[in-house]
């Protein structure tokens, strides 16, 4: 299925990993968002869990291995081409991640990989909702 004016939602995951002030984040390589930072996560493979997809995405795309906790949010990602038509349009499931280990690398489809400061999100280029998304969840 085309990630561009697909027939279909996709099923994506991500991964909200936070310590000390900061969270584990990656500037996407590829479209759509090429170049802006948002969670490490991915889509789901068929017959892949959503927990298994949020797994491997995070080890795939920073070399970070987290205990994966309960999904923490749901979320549609709906981009619109100039006419209106469905650019894009993701299903994702934010998984919190605690008990960190791995260094951190960029891999996979990933820029960039690192940890970066709650108080530095807002001076960022990132996907819709990220810092917003990211501030609500590391409160609960």
């Amino acid at each position: 299925m085309a990630r561009f004016y697909p027939e279909a939602p996709r099923i994506g995951v991500s991964v909200l990993c936070a310590k000390d002030g900061f969270a584990l984040m990656v500037k996407r390589g590829k479209p759509p968002f090429k170049d802006h930072w948002s969670l490490p996560g991915g889509l789901v493979e068929l017959g892949e869990t959503l927990l298994a997809a949020a797994e491997r995405e995070l080890l795939e795309e920073t070399g970070v291995k987290a205990i994966l906790d309960e999904p923490v949010e749901t979320f549609d990602s709906i981009q619109h081409d100039q006419n209106g038509a469905v650019l894009t349009h993701f299903v994702l499931t934010v998984f919190s991640g605690t008990h960190h280990s791995g260094d951190v690398l960029a891999g996979d489809d990933a820029a960039d990989a690192k940890w970066i400061a709650l108080s530095e999100l807002d001076n960022l280029l990132t996907t819709p909702g990220t810092p917003e998304r990211i501030r609500r969840h590391i409160r609960r």
